[in-house]
């Protein structure tokens, strides 16, 4: 077996792009995200963590893709939640994630279906493209993780799941830092 392709950011972004635009076929990128990493020299810039959550910068927007790196404190944990219907990618760069996907069986009353069970991931690991999930940096693990995502059709709006509550609510993404030549 080979390793993985290392490109730059930039390369990465355009590779991703190509592969969004028009006809997006899912097996193709999922590919591709399977045996390409980020040079991590061009990964670093945007790694910042915040204490006790997840950070969400932005790499790339236009209207066929967002790319983001997300930085997991300890214990931060993205709720269940949706991706439009649009195919979502998440790698895990460092570190290890818990990545538990979803099905909604119904939302009145609200119930959630899991697809297999919690899966754990470490460098390289890649989940989707996921519909609903949650995704969890497991304090236990003992360290802080990075992943990148990808999401082809992006959406500034999704709806975050809460099963006890049997409660969904539309929440409006926002970014903890975006580049200053990218407007969003």
């Amino acid at each position: 077996m080979t390793s993985p392709t290392a490109m730059p950011m930039g390369d990465f972004v355009q590779q991703v792009r190509r592969r969004c635009d028009g006809v997006l076929d899912p097996v193709e990128m999922g590919r591709f995200l399977a045996t390409t990493r980020i040079e991590p020299a061009s990964l670093a810039r945007f790694v910042r963590f915040a204490p006790g959550r997840y950070t969400r910068h932005l790499v790339h927007k236009d209207r066929d893709v967002e790319l983001l790196v997300l930085c997991w404190a300890l214990g931060a944990s993205a709720p269940i939640h949706g991706h439009e219907g649009e195919y979502c990618w998440a790698r895990v760069e460092r570190g290890r994630l818990r990545f538990e996907n979803y099905h909604e069986a119904s939302r009145t009353p609200l119930r959630l279906e899991p697809l297999g069970g919690a899966v754990d991931g470490g460098p390289g690991h890649l989940d989707g493209p996921a519909d609903l999930h949650a995704v969890t940096n497991p304090a236990a693990v003992g360290e802080d993780a990075v992943s990148v995502h990808v999401y082809c059709r992006p959406y500034d709006e999704c709806d975050v799941y809460d099963r006890e509550q049997g409660t969904v609510r539309r929440v409006r993404l926002l970014y903890d830092s975006v580049p200053p030549d990218l407007r969003v």
